[in-house]
């Protein structure tokens, strides 16, 4: 997924909270385009924090009826330094990328897409979706990873139950599951059903810092209630979360991993390291999809009206989409400052 939104707030996050507190990020609708422009809501990255271990953005959306909305027409756009991972509730997206990749984001599979030194892809919802619903997410790569091949990864996580509840784990390890799918950083991604009144011991590693995304339903941590679309920011320090679902249950996505500990610079699709290596980036796509390498004509309004007549270069091309490129948003007028 492109983010339509390319200057976030900067702000350097303060002091992280106590291990014993729930901090509650609310999200932010954010226009994510098509038709009839279908609304995501947004909690990372926002004024205060931007990064909950690796995981650097996260968008939710839906459940939409795509008939109204018109679903997701995402054309073939650039990423670099980073993974994406799709993960679906309701819906079907199709994905294709530049490493030829060609496959179909369903509910309760897990699609990882790692950038590398860059990438690009588009994702449509398919004409058999009537309803969209799913969370779009990010992961910075570490600097000893952040410049390898791109490539592509599909696994579908087998259920794991217990007493009320039901967990897919798609990254790293929970209630004695695993995922096999490798990450540059120790990481956790799972999505968490609860029973209506059902109430959860949730283990987690100390060394973690974790983020709890409540989709659908009710739920309270020990500390205070989420509503659906806020995420719930836990600190390093702490070996388990009691959570507590209300009469209609409760959905949530489960993100953590170990506090990332490198500075990063973010714009539109791009994480790099520093502004100058960001804007040559987005140099490097602007030159593609103009056709001929030239970015100024890009800047100028000249793209491509197929992706398949993008100039060869970093990002290559997304094999089989023929719509037109998206170009890069302009730069703002001051530098990019680092996010921690």
């Amino acid at each position: 997924m492109t983010n339509p939104d390319p200057h976030p707030d900067e702000v350097d996050c303060a002091a992280g909270p106590h291990p014993d507190a729930l901090e509650v990020l609310a999200p932010r609708e954010v226009p994510l385009g098509g038709p009839r422009a279908m609304t995501v809501r947004r909690t990372l990255p926002q004024r205060g924090r931007t990064l909950v271990g690796a995981w650097c953005f996260c968008d939710h959306y839906g459940p939409d009826d795509v008939a109204e909305t018109g679903g997701m027409v995402v054309a073939p756009h650039p990423h670099t330094g980073l993974a994406t991972v799709s993960w679906l509730f309701t819906g079907e997206i199709e994905h294709r990328d530049s490493v030829g990749t060609h496959a179909l984001v369903r509910p309760g599979e897990l699609n990882l897409m790692t950038a590398g030194r860059g990438i690009s892809h588009s994702e449509v919802s398919t004409a058999a979706t009537t309803v969209l619903h799913g969370a779009q997410l990010w992961l910075a790569l570490p600097e000893d990873a952040r410049h390898g091949e791109p490539r592509f990864e599909h696994h579908v996580p087998d259920p794991v139950a217990g007493e009320g509840w039901e967990a897919r784990v798609f990254l790293g390890s929970l209630l004695g599951s695993s995922s096999p799918v490798p990450t540059a950083t120790p990481l956790l991604g799972a999505e968490l059903r609860l029973a209506p009144g059902v109430g959860l011991d949730l283990p987690l590693d100390p060394t973690f810092e974790h983020a709890l995304l409540l989709d659908a339903g009710s739920l309270t941590v020990a500390e205070g209630p989420l509503a659906p679309g806020e995420l719930g920011y836990l600190a390093p320090g702490r070996a388990s979360a009691r959570l507590e679902a209300g009469g209609e249950g409760a959905r949530l996505l489960v993100l953590g991993g170990e506090p990332f500990g490198e500075a990063i610079v973010m714009f539109w699709n791009f994480v790099g390291r520093s502004h100058e290596e960001v804007a040559a980036y987005r140099a490097d796509w602007q030159g593609q999809v103009a056709g001929d390498g030239d970015a100024a004509a890009a800047d100028a309004g000249r793209v491509v009206a197929d992706s398949q007549d993008v100039a060869p270069g970093r990002f290559g091309t997304v094999e089989g989409d023929h719509r037109r490129p998206l170009p890069s948003p302009a730069l703002p007028g001051t530098r990019l400052r680092e996010r921690h």
